[in-house]
């Protein structure tokens, strides 16, 4: 067997080799190629581009939120202010690490569900993944330094120092100033592309009173800054800033001092007070009673202290002055007797005889005085009517006069529409008409309807600001100027404006001026004679008693046999000085009773206060309604003189203070 040798190819081998390594370079080549290719173009084809990009990422665009303006009174009291305030702010992106990072928050200092909750609606209105959201408001010395102590293990917190708004006064001024207060997912959607840059950068907004309708001049315009931020978003530093503009300041025509005077008046009682320069229409004080503190609203409100405001029986979120609405009783006896005097359906000198009771024909229930069981007034005539708040002499006049003409003339002084005022949520209340009655009760006019009308019954309805306007309107002969709480923005004064003109001849406005005047002669008969006295300036008024629950026609009313909140509303309305009408004021007291006795008394207080400089102070001690506040301070000063040591006591407690 023949042995066979393989022979090894050596020259197959080495072009097998060959042509693996051309292969090999052609394939490295086209590899760089593509390499060479792609750095081409990153760095000069597209480079403005990822350089742009990377930018982005590295530079941020943050808006500055401008300093919002202030609130003053008249007098330059500040009544809303910004106040520093600590805030806890976190800018993280990804959810993991955020609920890591909160966890370890909620182990440091008091990170409360409500504070979370606000947190993540925040973060859903969130306008940039790296707009930084506040967490905690308010943070205290010892929480800033333990987060600082721990500031290694918390990327993307950080402590920044904000102005937040604060109300010095507290809820002396909530229901005229409102409250600002987070933006809600509402508000949220409801704005424009415009509001939403506005709003750059911040969390709250104008919720009432003058925070909400005269938001857009208090707000100011936002401001910017380009930062340089790190990949969690920290800033490294500023490259170029524009400052933002700080909203205007408002002066307000309020003055706090008779503010707190009205506040201390009625401390303790449900009910609303309007007080209005004759002159300008301007608001000199408002006043909703009970009323709340707006600072609870400012940085969100817990759920707790919302609950006791809301479940309070005596409501005091409620704006009485505007949104309350009241029969207004005798207080419109002396605009109806003037549009008896003007329509000629009575005069000066015509008298009727009242036996406590008016009928109409072919009815037989009485419309009753209410001095029925004493046998009524006699012969009154208008003065007389007016003084004494006889209800038969305005029973019969509203029915001659008939609800037409009733309608017409109560119209020009604003009873029935909204006056105007310059914060919102303002109810128009009802002066009813034939129209009104068949629009919103299906029904026609009644004469007993009329009647009603004629003492400010029935289906009258008012506001306490809508009474204080026609109060003065009736103090300034005439001139119905829209009510108004702001008296300058900036530097721009607010002119007053004239809405209407009740025209009416001279003699007869006399004649309701001696009559509103007899109301208050000391001496006499008028239901406002015990608040003149020691006043060495003449005023008018008039009271009023508003039903809460009907009486039938032969049973004596008697509040001892009624629960409290069934009681009679107290009104009085008036303007001082009787020659020269500085002030007008209007006075609801809700369940007080009786006009004279438990309203009155408030206004004679705002009378010495704006026109003697007698004012009281919020959050003391009030003298006892029946008793005149000057009265009071000749017997401090006469304890001062003696110097006996509990006389002396006794002067400290004095809430009366007298300004030049």
């Amino acid at each position: 067997m023949q042995d066979t040798q393989h022979f090894k190819d050596h020259q197959g081998e080495t072009k097998l080799f060959r042509n693996r390594l051309v292969v090999m370079g052609i394939l490295i080549l086209l590899l760089m190629s593509v390499l060479i290719y792609r750095y081409y173009d990153l760095q000069i084809v597209n480079y403005q581009d990822y350089a742009t990009q990377s930018d982005r990422n590295r530079v941020h665009v943050q808006p500055i939120p401008p300093t919002r303006g202030l609130i003053l009174d008249r007098n330059g009291v500040l009544l809303a202010d910004n106040k520093p305030s600590f805030t806890l702010m976190v800018t993280i992106n990804d959810q993991l690490e955020l609920e890591q990072t909160l966890a370890l928050l909620e182990s440091l200092i008091e990170i409360t569900p409500s504070d979370l909750g606000k947190f993540y609606k925040l973060k859903k209105q969130q306008r940039h993944s790296l707009d930084p959201i506040p967490l905690r408001y308010k943070l205290t010395e010892e929480e800033i330094a333990t987060l600082a102590v721990n500031q290694h293990l918390l990327d993307g917190v950080e402590v920044t120092a904000e102005l937040v708004r604060y109300y010095p006064k507290a809820d002396l001024f909530a229901q005229v100033i409102g409250y600002t207060s987070r933006i809600n997912e509402k508000e949220l959607d409801s704005f424009s592309d415009e509001d939403i840059a506005r709003y750059s950068g911040t969390h709250s907004i104008g919720k009432l009173g003058i925070e909400k309708s005269y938001e857009s001049v208090l707000l100011g315009e936002v401001g910017s800054q380009n930062v340089e931020t790190n990949a969690r978003g920290r800033v490294m530093r500023v490259l170029d800033k524009i400052d933002p503009k700080q909203g205007q300041d408002i002066h307000l025509t309020v003055d706090s001092r008779l503010q707190a005077t009205v506040a201390a008046a009625m401390r303790g009682r449900r009910g609303a007070v309007v007080a209005i320069d004759v002159k300008t229409g301007g608001i000199l004080a408002a006043v909703s009673n009970p009323s709340f503190d707006p600072n609870l609203f400012v940085t969100g409100i817990s759920y707790s202290d919302y609950k006791s405001l809301n479940d309070d029986i005596d409501s005091p979120l409620i704006n009485r002055f505007l949104q309350g609405q009241y029969p207004p009783g005798s207080t419109i006896k002396p605009m109806l007797g003037l549009a008896g005097l003007e329509y000629g359906f009575t005069t000066p000198e015509k008298t009727i005889s009242d036996p406590g009771f008016f009928r109409l024909p072919n009815v037989e229930r009485p419309f009753r005085d209410h001095n029925w069981q004493t046998g009524g007034h006699g012969r009154v005539d208008l003065k007389r009517a007016i003084a004494e708040s006889c209800d038969t002499y305005f029973y019969d006049l509203g029915n001659r006069m008939g609800i037409d003409n009733i309608s017409e003339f109560g119209s020009h002084f604003g009873l029935g529409v909204k006056t105007g005022i310059d914060i919102p949520s303002e109810r128009q209340a009802i002066w009813p008409s034939r129209e009104w009655k068949r629009a919103n009760r299906g029904q026609p006019w009644y004469p007993g309807d009329t009647v009603n009308l004629g003492i400010g019954q029935g289906y009258a309805l008012v506001t306490p600001l809508q009474l204080a306007v026609m109060t003065a309107t009736l103090a300034s002969r005439g001139k119905r100027y829209e009510p108004h709480l702001v008296e300058s923005v900036g530097n721009v004064k607010i002119a007053p404006k004239i809405v209407d003109h009740v025209k009416a001849d001279e003699k007869n406005w006399d004649v309701i001026f001696d009559a509103m005047g007899e109301v208050m002669h000391e001496g006499g008969r008028g239901t406002g004679r015990s608040l003149v006295k020691l006043a060495d300036y003449p005023m008018a008024g008039k009271s009023g008693t508003a039903q809460v629950v009907s009486v039938a026609a032969n049973v004596k009313y008697n509040a001892e046999l009624l629960e409290e909140r069934q009681w009679d509303h107290a009104w009085f309305m008036g303007f001082a000085p009787l020659n020269d009408p500085q002030i007008a004021v209007a006075v609801i007291v809700e369940n007080g009773g009786h006009g004279g006795s438990d309203a009155g008394p408030v206004v004679r207080y705002i009378f010495d206060a704006y026109l003697k400089g007698y004012y009281l102070k919020a959050d003391e001690f009030v003298p006892p309604m029946g008793y005149h506040p000057q009265a009071i301070l000749d017997r401090v000063n006469q304890w001062i003189q003696q110097g006996s040591d509990s006389n002396k006591a006794a002067s400290k407690t004095s809430v009366l203070r007298k300004t030049p």
